[in-house]
C-alpha cells in the first residue's frame, strides 16, 4: 500500500533529524544549524535550544525534561525549566548517534564505532545505557551501523535500526534497563533504515534516504505500507493531537564526506496521515 498524500509543515532549513511529538508541538532538530526547533500545527516555529553538535539527537524523560546528546563532548545534556541545558550524563567518550528514553528514564544512546565523515575505516557500533541514577554502561554492541530506536509501549522491547545490515534488531529489556535476547526483528532487503517509530500495532516505520521514502513494516519484515518522497526521509514519528500524523524531517542528500552533507535549505518538515497511531517512544 502506497500513501502519496503528503503535506510541508515547514521548510528552508538544512540536514534534519530527530522528530518528536511532545506537548501539542513537534520538536526536531537542524544539525546544519545545531539548534533544537519546535513547530506548532499551524507551522510556526521557536528554536528551544542551541548545541554545537553533529549528530543533534534529542529525547524526552517521563518528567517532561528533554535530554540532547552532545557528541562532540560526549555528554547527554537536560533542558531545565529556564531553558538552560545541564549534564544529565557523562558518556566518557565522543561519537554518539541517537537516543531514545523508555517510560522508566533509561536512556539508550548508540555510538557508531567509526567517524565515516572522516573516511576512518570501518568498526561496528554499539548501544549504551544512560541509568536515571546517572550511571552509564555499554549493553551491546555489534550492531555495524546503529541509526534510529524506538522502545515498544510495555517498555519491554528495544528496536535498533542497522543501516549498514539493512535490518531492525530488537533486545528485551531487562528490569534494570540491561539489553537481553538480542535476535532479528526485521530483513528490509534494499531498505536502509535512519531514524525509526513504533505505532500501537507494534508495527515500524522507518525513514530511508537513499531510496527518497518511509515505509512501514511488520515484524519479519513485510512491507505494510510506504510514503514515497522527492528527497532523502532522514527520520519519522508519529504524534499530531490523534497521534495519527507522521511527521518526516527530509532533505536533498549530497554524500557523508561532503562539506554540507545536504543541499542548503532543502530540509522540510513534512506530515502525512497514518491509519494506526503512535505507541511507545519515541
Amino acid at each position: 500500500m502506497t500513501m502519496t498524500e503528503v503535506s510541508t509543515l515547514l521548510t528552508g532549513r538544512g540536514l534534519l533529524e530527530s522528530p518528536r511529538w511532545h506537548g501539542g508541538r513537534l520538536y526536531f532538530s537542524d544539525w546544519s544549524a545545531g539548534e533544537v526547533v519546535a513547530v506548532d500545527p499551524a507551522g510556526r516555529d521557536e528554536v528551544v535550544a542551541r548545541v554545537a553538535s553533529l549528530p543533534l539527537c534529542t529525547a524526552w524523560l517521563p518528567d517532561g525534561r528533554m535530554v540532547v546528546v552532545s557528541s562532540p563532548d560526549g555528554r547527554l545534556l537536560r533542558r531545565e525549566s529556564d531553558g538552560g541545558l545541564v549534564t544529565h550524563a557523562d558518556l566518557g567518550m565522543p561519537g554518539w548517534n541517537d537516543i531514545v528514553v523508555d517510560g522508566r528514564g533509561n536512556a539508550y544512546v548508540n555510538r557508531i564505532g567509526f567517524d565515516p565523515m572522516a573516511g576512518e575505516e570501518f568498526r561496528p557500533g554499539s548501544v549504551h545505557l544512560a541509568a536515571p541514577d546517572g550511571s552509564v554502561r555499554q549493553v551491546a554492541d555489534g550492531i555495524a551501523f546503529p541509526n534510529g530506536m524506538a522502545v515498544t509501549a510495555d517498555n519491554s522491547t528495544l528496536i535498533v535500526a542497522d543501516s549498514y545490515r539493512h535490518s531492525l534488531v530488537a533486545f528485551d529489556i531487562g528490569a534494570d534497563g540491561e539489553l537481553l535476547r538480542r535476535r532479528p526483528w526485521a530483513g528490509l532487503g534494499e531498505g536502509v533504515p535512519d531514524g525509526i517509530c513504533v505505532d500501537a500495532s507494534d508495527a515500524v516505520w522507518y525513514a530511508d534516504v537513499p531510496h527518497r521514502r518511509c515505509v512501514r513494516v511488520a515484524e519479519g519484515g513485510a512491507v505494510l505500507e510506504t510514503v514515497p518522497l522527492d528527497r532523502g526521509a532522514f527520520a519519522c514519528a508519529l504524534g499530531g493531537p490523534d497521534g495519527r500524523t507522521l511527521f518526516i524531517t527530509a532533505a536533498r542528500w549530497r554524500g557523508m564526506t561532503e562539506s554540507e552533507m545536504v543541499a542548503a535549505g532543502s530540509g522540510r518538515v513534512l506530515a502525512a496521515r497514518a491509519g494506526v497511531p503512535g505507541a511507545g517512544w519515541p
